[in-house]
């Protein structure tokens, strides 16, 4: 798409009795788009600063004004299908969205990944109640289980990886649920709702900070979040964005994010996501 396609003509119209006065200007409008992974007020508060960063950072590059506005699906899948059809123009995504959403449609490109530490990796959370009777995954069966969203990378695909490779499926456990969001699986598991879930490490991390009744029962690797363009992003802006995360070092931002930066990526780092994801299936046999 051509950069002039990216570019709405604002027009602010004034009456002034028997007199319309019309003021226009040339504006590089971007969408960027989010899934409500954890509350969206805290969405919000996260990125906020670094899109801020972007759009000034974008506007010195490109030499016209942008400004970027956060769109929040309410659902995974709605996020997904939202860069899928090019209704937002660039996204950040769970590893195991950006696969679904590439299958759908093969023209998406990744920009970056989030760096954790220096490193593309970080770690998921099997967690039980502080005070719980199981130590270990074998004593999960006959238990209740936490699950996330039903695209969640962590909160479905790669826990019940996880859980098969230590001999546990969907029949071994008494029951199960998808929750939608990593916070709302470690507060119930906190108050015994469930006896046990599967979420993020920052959300574990921050529930317990907030004296949340929670132990780690497991972990296990998964890769960092790519922000990824969408199909129909102009090339120009691509490349620009590409530079400007990977030239992130604002201190506050990085904090706010939760990140220390972002690193080159490729649609090969995904594969042990794809894996999972296509032999998901097992779970339920």
């Amino acid at each position: 798409m051509s950069l002039k396609n990216h570019i709405k003509q604002l027009c602010f119209i004034f009456f002034l009795g028997a007199i319309t006065t019309s003021y226009c200007y040339a504006d590089i409008q971007l969408r960027f788009g989010l899934y409500t992974s954890d509350k969206p007020s805290d969405l919000i508060k996260k990125f906020q600063p670094v899109i801020t960063l972007i759009e000034q950072r974008l506007s010195q590059q490109l030499k016209q004004s942008v400004s970027i506005k956060i769109i929040i699906a309410p659902t995974y899948k709605k996020g997904i299908n939202q860069l899928a059809e090019s209704k937002v123009d660039f996204m950040r995504m769970g590893p195991a969205s950006y696969i679904i959403a590439k299958k759908s449609n093969p023209h998406i490109e990744i920009l970056a990944a989030e760096s954790k530490q220096g490193k593309k990796t970080f770690k998921g959370i099997i967690s039980v109640k502080q005070n719980s009777a199981i130590h270990s995954i074998a004593d999960l069966k006959g238990k209740s289980f936490a699950f996330g969203n039903e695209n969640s990378t962590i909160g479905r695909y790669l826990s019940q990886r996880y859980l098969i490779k230590h001999g546990i499926y969907a029949k071994d456990l008494a029951s199960y649920k998808y929750l939608g969001r990593h916070d709302k699986v470690g507060a119930v598991v906190a108050i015994g709702l469930f006896d046990a879930g599967a979420l993020k490490s920052s959300t574990y991390n921050k529930l317990l900070k907030k004296g949340a009744p929670l132990r780690k029962l497991a972990e296990f690797d998964n890769v960092t979040k790519p922000w990824v363009a969408s199909a129909v992003l102009n090339t120009s802006i691509k490349t620009a964005l590409k530079k400007i995360l990977l030239n992130i070092k604002d201190v506050q931002v990085l904090k706010q994010l939760k990140k220390d930066g972002f690193l080159p990526a490729a649609h090969s780092d995904y594969a042990p996501i794809r894996i999972a994801i296509e032999q998901n299936a097992e779970f339920f046999n």
